[in-house]
């Protein structure tokens, strides 16, 4: 197994569960960021809003995104950076799947097809990480 395959499964393990990351859009010309709750479902990453929030309408206005994920190990700290082209989930039964499998869900919607609830699916294109014990930045394509 090479380098950058080692890297990529230790970047996947770090995003699964529930993970709280920063997520970063574009409003026009401004970047906006706000914490999340990622999503790392069959293999994909997600993220849930109301459908009138303002990362919703930004995202429709401009796919780019970015989120970054802290990491702690002993007193050292590290990061996970994802470029992404974030997309809003139309397809019920995805939806559904990420309704059902977020401990989160119910606190917020009534069920999967509440017309408050969007799914975001992130995309990454890149991952920049720097691992805990280290000062240095790896970027991995995907």
């Amino acid at each position: 197994m090479n380098h950058k395959s080692v890297e990529l499964q230790e970047i996947w393990k770090y995003l699964d569960g529930e993970p709280h990351v920063f997520l970063a859009t574009v409003d026009v010309d401004q970047p906006r960021v706000r914490p999340v709750t990622l999503i790392h479902l069959k293999e994909k990453l997600y993220v849930t809003a109301g459908s009138n929030d303002a990362k919703v309408k930004q995202i429709k206005q401009n796919s780019k995104t970015e989120f970054c994920l802290l990491l702690e190990k002993d007193e050292r700290k590290g990061t996970v950076r994802a470029e992404c082209i974030a997309q809003i989930v139309e397809d019920k039964d995805v939806k559904a799947d990420v309704f059902n499998n977020i401990s989160f869900a119910k606190e917020f919607w009534k069920s999967p097809d509440d017309p408050n609830y969007t799914v975001i699916k992130l995309k990454p294109i890149s991952f920049e990480y720097m691992k805990p014990e280290t000062i240095e930045a790896v970027k991995i394509e995907v």
